[in-house]
């Protein structure tokens, strides 16, 4: 569910219209409800009321100080995966105590930051990375916290490069390794063994495999729990959404009727999951990211051009790769919506940015309505790995970012100007 719907023929976020959001601000524009992501997280922590639990926000699904602040006044916790993320949280009014530091490559500097700051766990991959925290944690006479990240070697099925949980990627400790590894860990004095960490990977939208990684990884929590008193096991996040059903006209949501029957939503979740982790007496942490802001944002984008050609309708538009890469990165799918709906036959378009790669899309072969140069339209479902996997490529400033909440709206991000681009960039002095 979430909160982009046509009111009339007009796309509203709640209650503001996306086309007065533009004519302010501008496009290319991501946009982000508040509501939407209040729900999610609500939704989310409600089914999860049985357990003693926390719901740390994957960070690097979207870090905007004011959907941080958002979430962190609902008692959010965070995932957070490096010095800069965990600094952003603090700064949105995050607790350092309900956040966990995830990650495979952490810096000394990135870990020493993090124990100075009191997160609440460290979640280690790796037994050079637990010999570094002790070290460091010993230099700083402190005792760290720490997970080790399993990896079960379970499937999720899901894209190539957002997998995480079998044997083939480079995450996590392999399972029959890790009551070693928690053996070894024992004895080095500045390390406090304070859970179990896992997490299989992203975008799943049903329960199976994370029923299958958390049956699979039971016997070995209650092992470690018994040895060495932990507090918590963390099953990570992953949890998907839909992307692809069609805007539904005045509804508050946007299934499909014979989609909805099948998605995994909150309650299905821990209807599976709950009577397993219930008997297990420890706190169960987890870290969704796209589940709670992927369908809370869009991208807004103004058509420069149509180009007809023999074969294709090309919607040549002013966002690009540079600023949603998920389109060309994972061959991702977005609804793509006007935002004036149009009656009309549908037209096969290709919707294409300005960037000089043939990578540069967001669809191809899509039946859209009949638009027009100065049209816009809406990339939806864009809350997730879109603004922050933005980037200057071509020299293009990044987008401006609205939050809307009711019919308020304000401006969390200015567009960026062209010069700030080359800011710290200097020219050599032999060259000038």
């Amino acid at each position: 569910m979430h909160d982009f719907r046509y009111v009339g023929d007009q796309l509203f976020c709640e209650g503001v219209s996306i086309a007065s959001l533009v004519r302010k601000h501008g496009t290319p524009l991501y946009v982000y409800s508040q509501h939407t992501l209040t729900d999610h997280f609500q939704k989310l922590d409600k089914a999860l009321s049985p357990l003693n639990h926390l719901i740390c926000f994957s960070m690097k699904s979207n870090s905007n100080l004011s959907v941080l602040r958002a979430l962190a006044k609902l008692g959010s916790g965070f995932d957070i995966v490096s010095e800069g993320e965990l600094y952003r949280a603090m700064t949105a009014g995050a607790d350092p105590g309900k956040c966990v530091f995830a990650g495979v490559g952490k810096t000394e500097r990135e870990i020493e930051f993090a124990l100075k700051q009191g997160v609440y766990s460290f979640n280690a991959e790796s037994e050079p990375e637990l010999a570094r925290i002790n070290r460091l944690a010993a230099r700083l006479k402190k005792i760290a916290p720490i997970a080790v990240r399993v990896n079960p070697n379970v499937d999720a099925h899901t894209h190539a490069k957002i997998t995480t949980g079998t044997y083939e990627n480079k995450f996590g400790i392999a399972l029959e390794k890790v009551e070693g590894v928690y053996a070894r860990a024992s004895k080095l004095k500045n390390l406090r063994l304070r859970g179990v960490q896992m997490h299989i990977g992203s975008q799943l939208t049903a329960v199976k495999p994370f029923e299958l990684a958390v049956l699979k990884v039971l016997p070995l929590v209650k092992r470690l729990k018994e040895k060495y008193a932990m507090d918590f096991f963390s099953i990570g996040g992953g949890l998907g959404i839909v992307y692809q059903p069609a805007l539904q006209s005045g509804s508050a949501g946007w299934w499909k009727s014979s989609e909805a029957r099948h998605i995994l939503t909150p309650q299905k979740y821990a209807d599976r999951l709950v009577p397993l982790l219930q008997p297990l007496g420890l706190r169960v942490l987890l870290e969704p990211g796209r589940f709670i802001s992927g369908n809370a944002g869009i991208l807004a984008t103004r058509i420069e051009y149509v180009k007809r050609t023999g074969k294709k309708n090309f919607l040549i538009v002013d966002a690009a790769m540079n600023d949603l890469i998920r389109p060309a990165f994972y061959e991702a799918y977005h609804e793509i919506v006007p935002l004036v709906r149009k009656g009309g036959r549908l037209i096969s378009s290709d919707v294409v940015g300005p960037v000089c790669e043939s990578g540069d899309y967001f669809c191809k072969y899509r039946p859209l309505s009949k638009v027009g140069e100065g049209d816009y339209l809406a990339l939806l479902s864009a809350g997730a790995y879109g603004f922050v996997m933005a980037s200057n490529y071509n020299t293009r400033p990044l987008a401006a970012e609205v939050l809307v909440n009711g019919r308020q709206s304000a401006v969390v991000r200015e567009r960026q100007p062209v010069n700030e681009i080359w800011t710290g960039e200097k020219v050599a002095a032999w060259l000038k």
